[in-house]
């Protein structure tokens, strides 16, 4: 059993170069919903109810895959969480730390987490979509989203280790992290399970999972976690995945999202894979009604109308080839920046 408990603040701990206590952090948490711009009293809110008298924290899930809701986490559970993040990374008390993400949602929460617990030495900055603009300092532990990510390539010469989620990693950003020194990790997790439970470097193709996780699948070849530090139950996930042993697995997409058009299952995740690069514009594939198919497989891509490659579909086999192509002047997202597919989708 950890010894270490959500009422720790860790010596080596640091808020933008100063070391705060439980009494510094809940000040200035006072001071940030007092007078600090609408991302610094989310924060200001966070540090409060992480340091009052309950042992639990109430999340909002992001609403990617459904009607946004509200958790309920313990805070020993996050600790936990923390610890096992701290393992995987290998990170050390005065390591560096930049914290780039909205502290709304659970990855922006976990990073004062880790702070806290495991003694970094944190920044911490508005989580817009250039974080380190104009900052040169170097960092051991940074988290961002894939956009954050795209438009601070020429700065991630001084970030040593990178954690990415939200979104998947296209293949074209992919391949220019491939080209930096930056170990950059996708990471794989939600709401439920505090955030990441298993984490791959850029360019392998399996989830490692982290410390005193332990996976399956069910009958629908979907992804069952079983993280008892974490979460009391066992977490019956929607994804489907490929078991590579007890501690790895492949991603393969949603069951959510699957197409059965004409008794072919077409999973959306793996077209768009292959389409990734040859489509300039955000875009997905979705199921739209058919009469004599059931469903029919279509292309949806953000922006005006466009002429496309003659060769883009080409490495799509006749059942993959989308039946027709949407134009969606603007994609609609969650407040993290995922996109709603299911609303874009009903509106064509």
């Amino acid at each position: 059993m950890n010894t270490i408990t959500y009422n720790n603040v860790n010596n080596h701990f640091k808020l933008n170069g100063f070391h705060l206590g439980k009494k510094d952090l809940c000040r200035v948490a006072y001071s940030f919903i007092k007078e600090g711009d609408e991302y610094e009293k989310s924060v200001g809110d966070f540090i409060l109810d992480w340091f009052d008298k309950k042992t639990y924290i109430d999340l909002n899930t992001s609403g990617t895959t459904g009607t946004p809701k509200i958790i309920r986490i313990e805070k020993q559970a996050m600790v936990n969480s923390a610890l096992a993040t701290g393992d995987f990374f290998k990170l050390s008390p005065g390591d560096k730390a930049l914290h780039c993400l909205p502290t709304k949602y659970i990855a922006g929460k976990m990073m004062f987490v880790r702070s806290f617990i495991l003694g970094l030495d944190m920044d911490f900055v508005a989580p817009n979509s250039h974080p380190l603009l104009y900052n040169d300092k170097k960092y051991d532990f940074v988290a961002m989203v894939p956009l954050q990510v795209q438009n601070s390539l020429s700065e991630l010469k001084n970030v040593k280790k990178m954690i990415v989620g939200g979104v998947k990693i296209s293949k074209s950003l992919e391949k220019s992290l491939a080209k930096l020194k930056t170990q950059t990790y996708e990471t794989y997790g939600m709401t439920e399970t505090i955030t990441h439970i298993a984490a791959k470097k850029i360019g392998e193709k399996a989830f490692s999972v982290l410390p005193n996780i332990k996976i399956s699948q069910d009958e629908r070849n979907c992804l069952v976690i079983d993280a008892p530090q974490i979460a009391e139950d066992t977490i019956v996930t929607n994804d489907i995945v490929e078991l590579i042993n007890d501690t790895q697995f492949c991603y393969v997409g949603r069951i959510d999202n699957v197409i059965n058009s004409g008794g072919i299952k077409l999973i959306p995740e793996q077209i768009e894979d292959k389409l990734s690069g040859k489509i300039h514009s955000r875009f997905f594939v979705t199921g739209i009604q058919d009469a004599i198919l059931g469903e029919k497989l279509v292309l949806i891509i953000e922006g005006e109308k466009q002429t496309l490659d003659e060769n883009t579909f080409d490495e799509l086999d006749k059942y993959e080839k989308p039946k027709e192509v949407f134009y969606v002047l603007k994609f609609s997202e969650t407040d993290n920046g995922k996109i709603k597919r299911k609303e874009i989708q009903e509106s064509i």
